[in-house]
């Protein structure tokens, strides 16, 4: 394969095999503990990989947090997990600075942020101040405490939930903060099998031993980021993604008035961006050094779903941002 437009070298194919291994070392380990989610962990890897961060939307009980905890064991990983009130201060989540009687001066106590994988679990029930605290430390990848920088671990992947059901005392996630985040995943319940699967696993007591022996290394994760930027994507592919990106601001002549009308805002280069990224790192993550067509569809709602901003004539009419984002993509041809 040639190199792509970046110039980047193309990944050898002991590279590939390596990248393989690894990744597919990772999802066994977290198959060990989390039944079903087959969808959810490949959502994960990708933000994984390509350095981003997901929001998780679910109702309570859907194993969020036993998700983010397990990835983090299987890769050697820090693992935080903040639970967000009203309540909660900024200096609760990056840290602060507390006075030494010995010492006569001031130490910087780290906040909860600063671990390789953070859990913000309902992050909308956190006020705004406290939201832009953590959404600030997601996008810079450092805090400021005291006038002093800290940078945070690399890598750094934060986990953020909302509870769709419970809508009493929370604080919407304004859309600039929501488009902060790579993907946007909806959890959906399990199959029966699968809840069967898990009772069985509670009552065998899989959780209550010593955690699984990680099979990745914080290094491993770096080099596994650093081969999805070399994944290559062509030209046009890259067209292709644009051009979507186009018709949801412009969606009229595309999709017709009628739906069109239910179509606030279209996605911000940020979302170009985010499926460049994404892409690159579903194909790694299905074990191919290069993106097709099909990978940027997989990954339409995902992406999506959170940077269009539908109006309140489609929330009345029962329209959903999944049946605008599959209009787009039926309207765009694919190369």
């Amino acid at each position: 394969m040639a190199n792509d437009q970046q110039g980047r070298p193309p990944i050898s194919q002991d590279e590939l095999e390596w990248a393989k291994s690894k990744i597919s070392s990772i999802q066994g380990s977290f198959g060990e503990k989390v039944v079903g989610q087959q969808s959810l962990l490949q959502n994960l890897m990708v933000a994984l990989l390509a350095g981003g961060h997901v929001l998780m939307e679910s109702v309570p009980g859907l194993a969020k947090t036993t998700a983010a905890a397990t990835l983090a064991q299987s890769i050697q990983a820090s693992f935080n997990r903040i639970q967000c009130t009203p309540d909660l201060l900024p200096s609760d989540i990056v840290g602060t600075q507390i006075y030494d009687q010995h010492s006569g001066s001031f130490r910087t106590q780290l906040g909860p942020v600063h671990a390789n994988f953070v859990l913000l679990d309902e992050i909308n029930r956190s006020s705004a101040k406290t939201q832009s605290a953590m959404l600030e430390a997601m996008q810079e990848r450092q805090t400021s405490i005291g006038g002093e920088t800290h940078p945070l671990p690399k890598p750094f992947f934060v986990l953020a939930t909302q509870n769709p059901i419970e809508q009493e005392g929370t604080y919407t996630l304004p859309e600039a903060q929501l488009d902060r985040f790579l993907l946007k995943d909806i959890l959906d319940y399990p199959s029966p099998s699968e809840e069967a699967e898990i009772v069985r696993r509670i009552e065998s007591g899989v959780f209550d031993g010593a955690p699984e022996e990680p099979v990745a290394s914080l290094e491993d994760v770096m080099r596994l980021q650093g081969l999805t930027k070399r994944v290559y994507m062509d030209q046009a592919i890259t067209n292709y993604i644009v051009q979507l990106m186009y018709v949801t601001r412009h969606p009229a002549d595309y999709v017709g008035q009628k739906l069109a009308d239910y179509l606030q805002y279209g996605a911000s280069p940020r979302g170009s961006i985010s499926f460049s990224q994404a892409g690159r790192a579903l194909a790694l993550v299905r074990g191919r050094d290069y993106v097709i067509p099909e990978d940027i569809k997989d990954l339409s709602h995902v992406i999506l779903r959170h940077r269009i901003i539908l109006n309140y004539e489609a929330e009345a009419d029962g329209v959903t941002s999944e049946q605008v984002i599959d209009a787009i993509f039926a309207a765009v041809r694919t190369p």
